[in-house]
């Protein structure tokens, strides 16, 4: 069977989950918005990408020129908070998340395609966070840095240690 989704519906679908969390959380702090972490020629890439084809189950691939994670320098450095969905990474026995990836919507690097490493942050949270489920939405606060960060999961281009997670509240 062949599916078909074309680019800019796949990035819509992303940033439409997280676009209703860009509101003010009561923490307050710069928030940032996910596509202030993408080059304006990612963007314009995306916006212009033909449609994926998925043959059966397989992951579907993506042109290797949006996946470079390039990255907006004059984000490095930058003290804010932003939304998003948790993928564990680090955990201990009483299933506190020590470390994690921060994606734009739920199911990121678990369902394919993953996002660009652009849009992936991996987070360190010595404090732990406790999450009774993997969908609810969090703020996280912290300074972020441009640093790459590779696994079996997916890649990162940027990192935070965070200060503060709390849920996001609607």
């Amino acid at each position: 069977m062949v599916k078909r989704m074309g680019m800019l519906a796949w990035v819509v679908v992303g940033i439409g989950l997280a676009a209703p969390m860009a509101v003010r959380a009561e923490t307050g702090g710069r928030e940032i918005d996910w596509l202030e972490l993408m080059p304006a020629t990612d963007v314009a890439l995306l916006e212009n990408l033909p449609e994926v084809e998925h043959q059966g189950d397989g992951p579907a691939s993506l042109p290797d020129e949006i996946m470079t994670g390039r990255t907006v320098p004059e984000m490095d450095g930058v003290a804010g908070k932003i939304p998003g969905f948790v993928v564990p990474l680090k955990t201990t026995q009483d299933m506190r998340i020590l470390e994690f990836f921060l994606v734009p919507y739920y199911g990121a690097c678990i369902h394919v395609p993953p996002p660009p490493p652009n849009q992936i942050i991996h987070v360190t949270y010595p404090d732990g966070l406790k999450l009774d489920v993997l969908y609810e939405p969090v703020w996280v606060k912290g300074t972020l840095e441009i640093e790459r960060t590779e696994n079996d999961i997916a890649s990162a281009s940027y990192a935070v240690e965070a200060e503060h997670v709390e849920l996001y509240q609607y």
